[in-house]
Parts: C-alpha cells; sequence; structure tokens
C-alpha cells in the first residue's frame, strides 16, 4: 500500500493479536497404518431469505484432519429439506472423487488410499432417496443428481 492510514495500522495490530492468540491452534493429523478419508455433507433449506435458495457444504478429512471442503448456493429452489441435501450430497460426491484422485496419485509410497469414500448425510430422507431410485426426486436438474448420486453409492 502506497498511503496505509490509521485504519490500516488498526487492522494489522488486530491480525498480529490473533495470530499471537491461536499460535497453538493447529490442524492434527492423526499417525495410522490405514488412511481414513471421511466426508461429512450437509445443507440448510431456503437459507437466504430473498431468494428462498439453499446452500450446500461438505468437508473432507484424512486421518482426522480437513483436507477439502466447499459451500456453493444451490441454483434452484428446493421443495424440501431432503431435496436441499439430497443436492449437497451431490456437491460432495464431486467434492470426494477430487479427493480420492488426488490420494490414489501422492501416496503411491504409501499404504494404499480407502477404496471406497465415506460420506456421511444427516437426513434419513435423502439417505433412502439414495437407496431407493422411485424415491429420488423428479426434476431435471435432479434427475441428473440422481445418476450421479446413485453411481456413485454403488460403488
Amino acid at each position: 500500500m502506497e498511503n496505509p492510514q490509521a485504519e490500516h495500522w488498526i487492522a494489522v495490530k488486530r491480525i498480529f493479536r490473533y495470530l499471537q492468540g491461536t499460535k497453538s491452534h493447529g490442524i492434527c493429523f492423526s499417525p495410522g497404518k490405514d488412511i481414513d478419508v471421511q466426508g461429512d455433507s450437509d445443507a440448510d433449506w431456503a437459507g437466504d431469505l430473498t431468494d428462498r435458495k439453499s446452500t450446500s457444504g461438505y468437508l473432507f478429512k484424512v486421518t482426522g484432519g480437513p483436507i477439502s471442503w466447499g459451500s456453493k448456493k444451490q441454483s434452484g429452489v428446493s421443495l424440501s429439506t431432503s431435496e436441499a441435501e439430497y443436492i449437497a450430497l451431490s456437491l460432495a460426491i464431486q467434492g470426494g472423487k477430487w479427493v480420492h484422485k488426488l490420494l490414489c496419485e501422492i501416496l503411491t509410497a504409501v499404504p494404499r488410499a480407502t477404496q471406497v469414500l465415506k460420506i456421511f448425510e444427516d437426513n434419513q430422507s435423502c439417505i433412502k432417496m439414495t437407496k431407493n431410485p422411485i424415491a429420488a426426486p423428479s426434476t431435471t436438474t435432479s434427475s441428473t443428481i440422481t445418476s450421479v448420486t446413485k453411481s456413485s453409492a454403488k460403488r
């Protein structure tokens, strides 16, 4: 910056105070023979009050430490919590495929990466939809997501 003002110095001091107070915090990866990959998926339902669209999110951890995460506003309006969760699960599966490919590439000398990705979902209706093709949402977007989700769930 060419001309820092007093407000900039206040912000810099605040950052340094934060760093000083959190220097003992960190991300922990638990050692072990097996590489445990775990994903979590979630969504809010109609969380944006202006357009009623939901937000999807996921987190992948390897041996307890986070390595990949994402959050995205859904393109359409979900009619139920289970539909919002189903769309979020599809986003998590896409992120999980990337994580799996990454681990298979970089872990050649280390024990093999887990062949099955575990993605945890807390909505029972969404879990049932992944197992039953008749229960899945019937919109065009959802039917494409259904194909991705079901083919991944079978593996």
